[in-house]
């Protein structure tokens, strides 16, 4: 996966914590087998300079030949160089190894999360997501060291311990049994390592989910007063991560102590040991200097090793976190009738709502979440598992075929829900109001227009190419509920459900969005909830809604004369809406008092 935007990152083995990890390493086998190759021939490397060593002693030191010195000594350099060079490309290779999963995890968990979709918040929180893009991805694709310098360290390992037997059974004994006793001595602390960690990481995404929730609702918090007690909480769940975090820091200072000190005692006993057969003439001078050469080269193989250990703990705990999210399965979609081959009427039974095909409907509530629910469940959102919600009623009927009985895909391509408070994500202009479509900037700037957000184009620093910031924070309520309309009149559905589309605008604004969308999607099916009278004189329907039933169906001045419910709503509706800029400078001013 050179390029984490682009292609396939593939299907992951969600079977266990380990396996996935070794996905991880074998989706990328070739470079995967190259870190291997690099990583043992860099350790091998270490080994060849003791052995020259050796030999530099023995053939000229002691003889007093100055020949076999300097060529050893240039053969010494020349593998010096040559392991340089194979640090170097070890060190790049892995590099990309660890690059490449962690963006493939990112790409992975992203795409699962599409296929969640809106189940993805009822089964997991933000904050566990987040957590896993940020901090999981890391130790994870650390733990991906030991296929280089960590299977290089295993050959390293034996392969001295194979030249120390020739020297000496007993050297190589030390060694064989020195690190697995190192291993197990340093057991219980990895395994006590893991389960603060898998404390730590849960308190770690509580914590950033309350942070989210914090910085989100921060404007509502302070108009109610609770930002104060909101502030506490999270000052308290800070309390706990760090006291996590501290328990965490005791382990690990404690692996890391004795990882480091026990090895040394290792390496004490076979210099001792040595040292003692030099003494007895069993080891010539030369081979005294290798086993001292071996000794010191042992201390990349034995830290890489403990290392590794503790990053493969670490990376466990989060695997198995990444393994939990893949393995969430989406609402099952049991739809397999045919869709209506083109345009069709769409019917809500619990309401009885009714769209026709081509045609502009509105419902006026006054109750907008009456109107709302109508919209969502004409979308096939599953309202009945939302919470506070009641038992759920017939499904709605797409041409006479219930919408639950058709796939949800076909339902999706063609329904389109644009809420009044959808997201608006981070990136351009351009990208915001494309949204999933590939349209070009000609049509952008129609729908723009349409939309009545030619003036916030136009406003922001650089047009369609203009930064917008999450959620659309640079901008006015007025502006982002505008550009809310443009994306969905670029996506040019068949049937569009657009829930209080203008009402956080003024009524001169109101206007030109209603003449707007009225024009750009003639001949298209298209539902609004609101009760504006601007928008329900250019409706082809009206449904008046009381508790959440169509109580009269019609035209807006149709409803006007005959239900006076309906009246009394929009007429208050327009009485709590701005006066129109070009309405109040046309209206004389009253005659000044006399001042007499």
């Amino acid at each position: 996966m050179n390029d984490p935007t682009v292609g396939d990152p593939g299907e992951p083995d969600v079977r266990s914590p380990l396996r996935y990890l070794g996905w991880l390493a074998t989706s990328q086998l070739r470079r995967s087998l190259a870190g291997t190759f690099f990583g043992t021939a860099w350790m091998l490397g270490l080994t060849v300079q003791p052995y020259l060593l050796s030999r530099a002693v023995d053939d000229g030191l002691r003889t007093g030949r100055t020949g076999p010195v300097l060529g050893w000594a240039a053969a010494m350099l020349a593998f010096g160089l040559l392991n340089l060079l194979l640090a170097w490309h070890r060190h790049r290779v892995m590099t990309l190894v660890r690059n490449d999963a962690t963006f493939r995890t990112v790409a992975v968990v992203l795409r699962h999360s599409t296929r969640l979709g809106a189940e993805l918040p009822r089964q997991v929180t933000a904050g566990e997501v987040v957590t896993i893009g940020i901090s999981d991805v890391v130790r994870m694709s650390l733990a991906l060291t030991f296929i280089g310098p960590g299977v290089g360290a295993v050959v390293c390992y034996l392969t001295i311990a194979a030249v120390l037997l020739t020297l000496s059974p007993l050297l190589a004994l030390v060694v064989l049994l020195g690190l697995p006793l190192l291993g197990l001595t340093l057991r219980p602390l990895l395994s006590r390592q893991q389960h603060v960690e898998d404390a730590y990481r849960d308190h770690q995404a509580r914590l950033t989910a309350r942070f989210e929730d914090l910085a989100g609702g921060l404007r509502v918090l302070n108009g109610l007063g609770g930002k104060d007690v909101y502030a506490a909480r999270y000052r308290d769940d800070s309390r706990r991560l760090r006291a996590a975090g501290y328990r965490v820091g005791a382990v690990t200072s404690w692996i890391q102590a004795l990882g480091g000190g026990l090895p040394v005692l290792l390496l004490a006993a076979v210099t001792w040991i040595g040292a003692r057969l030099a003494v007895a003439g069993e080891l010539t001078p030369g081979q005294l200097a290798a086993v001292f050469g071996y000794t010191a080269v042992l201390v990349a193989p034995v830290y890489f090793l403990l290392e590794n250990s503790q990053d493969i703990g670490r990376a466990l705990v989060c695997a198995r976190r990444v393994v939990a999210f893949l393995s969430l399965a989406p609402a099952a979609d049991t739809g397999t009738a045919g869709p209506p081959p083109g345009p069709a009427g769409l019917a809500d039974p619990e309401s009885g709502v009714r769209l026709a095909p081509g045609t502009l409907t509105v419902l006026a509530s006054a109750r907008p979440a009456e109107s709302a629910a109508v919209a969502e469940r004409l979308a096939r959102l599953d309202a009945a598992a939302r919470p506070g919600a009641g038992p759920a009623g017939p499904a709605p009927e797409w041409d006479g075929t219930p919408l639950t009985d058709l796939p949800l895909t076909a339902v999706r391509d063609r329904i389109t829900l644009a809420e009044n408070e959808a997201a608006l994500f981070a990136g351009t202009l351009r990208e915001t109001v494309r949204g999933r479509t590939g349209a070009g900037d000609d049509a952008l700037l129609a729908a723009i227009d349409a939309a009545a957000a030619r003036d916030v184009h136009d406003a922001l620093p650089g047009g369609l190419d203009a930064p917008l910031a999450a959620d659309g924070r640079n901008l006015s309520g007025g502006q982002r509920q505008r550009l809310r309309l443009a994306r969905a009149l670029t996506a040019d559905p068949e049937v569009l459900l657009a829930v209080e589309p203008t009402s956080a605008v003024d009524a001169h604004t109101e206007a030109a969005m209603a003449a707007g969308l009225r024009a750009a999607r003639a001949g298209r099916t298209t539902l609004l909830t609101s009760t504006s009278p601007l928008l329900l004189d250019r409706a082809d329907t009206v449904h008046y809604l009381v508790d959440g039933k169509v109580a009269a169906t019609g035209t807006h001045r149709e409803l006007l004369r005959t239900q006076p419910g309906y009246r009394t709503l929009v007429t208050r509706d327009a009485d709590s809406r701005p006066e129109p800029p070009a309405a109040a400078a046309a209206r004389p001013e009253p005659p000044a008092e006399d001042a007499s």
